[in-house]
C-alpha cells in the first residue's frame, strides 16, 4: 500500500476508515477514480466495530413516524444481504406481549414495517401465542406472559464487514493505510485556497506523507470537526455525540436462534437482547456526551439500566458477575441543540467548506452504502471529476458467495471469510501448530492471527483481538489471557522481536481491562 501511494495525485482522498470512509473508498475505487484512504488508526476502530450489530430498518423510527428514513434502511439493507450473504444473516425478533393492547400496536406496526420493506422484505411478521412465544424465546419472563409477535431483520459482524470493504476497496485498486493520521491539509494558495490533499503521518515509523488529489473528503464520524477544524479553525460542530453500551453474556441467557426486542425501556428507548457469535449482545443506552474519544467506557449507569431493563423480559436475570465483556460505542449524530438524542434521527447530511474539503455526517451502518453515494455526487463537482455512474447496488463484497453455497463454512469464526474461509484453514497446511485453538472459551486459532496479519493490514495485537477475531468483544478476560501467545504469532510473520511483543501485550492488557466490568 505504502509503495501505491507513490502512484500521486489521486481523484477522491478519503479521511476516516470507519463504515462510512470505507464504503465511500469501495464507490470510488468501483467507479473508476483514483483512490486513497487514511485511517488514522485502524479500520472500524472506533464507532463502526461497537455497533448492536444489527442492517435493520429501525422500527423505533415508526413511532416517530419517519417512514422516508426506514424506508431507504429497509433498501439498503436488502442489498447488503444480497451483496455480502457470507457476512449479513437473517435473524428473527421477538416482542413479546405482557397488555392485551400490545398485540394490535405492535402487530400493525411490524405489519407496516414489512410493507416498507416490499419485495426485499426478509420474512413476514406474524402472532404468536403463549406457547408458541415461550418456545422462540425459552429464557423470556413467564409471569403475565400473554404471546408475541415476530419480525425479521438482519444482523452482522460489524468489524468483519469493515475488513470486507478494505479488501473490495484494494480490489479495485484503492489504496487503503491504518495507521495513517492526517495531520494538515494542504491547500492552493493561503488559508483561503481549495482543499487539494493532505499530510499524513504513518504512526509506525513517524514518517510524514504529502498527498495530493482534487477532492478530499472527511468520514471520521464522531470526530469530523476536528478535522473539519484543520480546514475553518473556528468551524463550528456539526456533530453531537451519543454514548450506546452493549453488554455481552453467555449463550445460555438466550437459548435459541431468536432475538427479543424490548420495545420501551425506562427513557423510551427500545433494548435488543441478540445472539451473536456464541454469545448474547445485550443493548444499548443513549447517553448524551459533549466530547468525543478514542475508547469511551460505559458508565455504571449505563450498566444498571441494561441490567434491569433486560432482567424484566429473562426469567434468569442476569447480573454483573454474568458479563464477559462490556463495550461503548459512539453515535456520529447530526447537532440538533436542546433535543434529547434518543429523539434524533440517523439521517445523514454532506457539508462543503468553501476551501473545497467535503464532509459526510451522521448515518448508521445499515445506509452506510447510500451515504458513499451521496456524498460522491457532491464530491464529483467540487474535484470536477467525469462523471461516472455508481455500481455499488449490484456491487458484491469481498468473499462473496451464494448464501446456499454448501462450501459456505456454519462455523460463525469461518463463516465472516466466505470464500477466503478455504485459505484461511489452509494455511494450517504450512504449519500444523496453527491449527489449535487458542483459548478453550473461544473459536480462534493460530491460523486466523495469520491470515489476519498477512492479508488483512493487522498491525497490532489489537488489531487482531478486538477486530479481526472479536475476542475481545466475546469475552474480554480470555483474550488476555490468549494475548501472548497471539502476540508471538504476530511478531514471527512480521519479523518484530520480544520487545515489540512485550509493548504489544502490555498496550493491550491497560486497554482490555476497560472491557472487564470488574475493572
Amino acid at each position: 500500500m505504502l509503495r501505491r501511494l507513490e502512484a500521486q495525485p489521486f481523484e477522491v482522498l478519503v479521511i476516516g476508515g470507519g463504515a462510512t470512509g470505507l464504503g465511500i473508498a469501495v464507490d470510488a475505487a468501483s467507479r473508476g477514480y483514483r483512490t486513497a484512504l487514511f485511517e488514522a488508526h485502524d479500520f472500524a476502530k472506533g464507532t463502526s466495530s461497537r455497533s448492536t450489530k444489527l442492517v435493520h430498518g429501525g422500527v423505533r423510527y415508526l413511532e416517530q413516524l419517519n417512514f422516508s428514513l426506514v424506508t431507504e434502511a429497509l433498501r439498503e439493507r436488502g442489498l447488503l444481504y444480497k451483496n455480502a450473504p457470507h457476512l449479513v444473516g437473517h435473524l428473527g425478533f421477538v416482542v413479546p406481549r405482557y397488555k392485551w393492547w400490545e398485540g394490535p400496536f405492535y402487530g400493525i406496526g411490524l405489519k407496516l414495517y414489512d410493507a416498507l420493506a416490499g419485495k426485499q422484505n426478509l420474512a413476514p411478521s406474524r402472532r404468536l401465542d403463549r406457547a408458541a412465544t415461550i418456545a422462540a424465546i425459552p429464557n423470556i419472563e413467564l409471569e403475565g406472559l400473554i404471546g408475541g409477535t415476530i419480525y425479521h431483520d438482519a444482523q452482522f459482524d460489524d468489524a468483519r464487514m469493515a475488513v470486507a470493504l478494505a479488501r473490495t476497496a484494494d480490489d479495485h485498486g484503492a489504496v487503503v493505510l491504518n495507521g495513517m493520521e492526517v495531520t494538515a491539509l494542504i491547500k492552493t494558495g493561503r488559508d483561503s485556497g481549495q482543499t487539494c490533499g493532505v499530510v499524513a503521518r504513518d504512526a509506525e515509523t513517524g514518517t510524514h506523507h504529502q498527498v495530493l488529489a482534487k477532492v478530499v473528503i472527511n468520514a471520521t464520524g464522531v470526530f469530523t470537526d476536528g478535522v473539519r477544524r484543520l480546514d475553518e479553525p473556528g468551524a463550528a460542530p456539526l456533530v453531537s455525540p451519543s454514548q450506546g453500551v452493549h453488554l455481552v453474556f453467555d449463550a445460555s441467557f438466550l437459548p435459541g436462534p431468536n432475538a427479543i426486542m424490548v420495545p420501551h425501556t425506562d427513557d423510551g428507548r427500545v433494548l435488543f437482547v441478540i445472539p451473536w457469535h456464541g454469545r448474547v449482545l445485550v443493548g444499548t443506552t443513549d447517553t448524551p456526551l459533549t466530547e468525543a474519544s478514542l475508547e469511551p467506557r460505559a458508565q455504571p449507569q449505563e450498566v444498571d439500566f441494561i441490567l434491569r431493563n433486560a432482567g424484566r423480559y429473562m426469567a434468569r436475570d442476569p447480573s454483573r458477575a454474568d458479563v464477559r465483556s462490556v463495550f461503548a460505542g459512539l453515535r456520529p449524530l447530526i447537532r440538533s441543540d436542546g433535543i434529547d438524542t434518543k429523539t434524533v434521527s440517523r439521517e445523514h447530511a454532506v457539508h462543503v467548506s468553501n476551501s473545497g474539503l467535503v464532509t459526510i455526517v451522521g448515518g448508521k451502518w445499515t445506509t452506510y452504502r447510500k451515504m458513499a453515494e451521496d456524498v460522491l455526487s457532491d464530491a464529483i463537482l467540487v474535484g470536477g471529476l467525469d462523471a461516472r455512474p455508481c455500481t455499488t447496488e449490484q456491487l458484491v463484497l469481498h468473499g462473496w458467495m451464494r448464501r446456499d453455497d454448501p462450501g459456505l463454512p456454519a462455523d460463525p469464526a469461518l463463516r465472516v471469510y466466505g470464500a477466503d474461509a478455504a485459505h484461511v484453514v489452509a494455511l494450517a497446511r504450512e504449519n500444523p501448530a496453527w491449527s489449535a485453538p487458542l483459548h478453550a472459551r473461544l473459536p480462534y486459532r493460530g491460523v486466523h492471527v495469520v491470515f489476519a496479519v498477512r492479508h488483512e493490514l493487522a498491525r497490532t495485537l489489537e488489531d487482531v483481538l478486538s477486530r479481526r477475531t472479536r475476542a475481545l468483544l466475546l469475552d474480554a478476560r480470555a483474550s488476555l489471557e490468549m494475548a501472548p501467545g497471539v502476540a508471538a504469532l504476530m511478531a514471527a510473520e512480521l519479523g518484530r522481536d520480544a520487545a515489540w511483543q512485550r509493548a504489544q501485550v502490555a498496550s493491550y492488557e491497560a486497554l482490555a481491562k476497560g472491557y472487564l466490568l470488574d475493572a
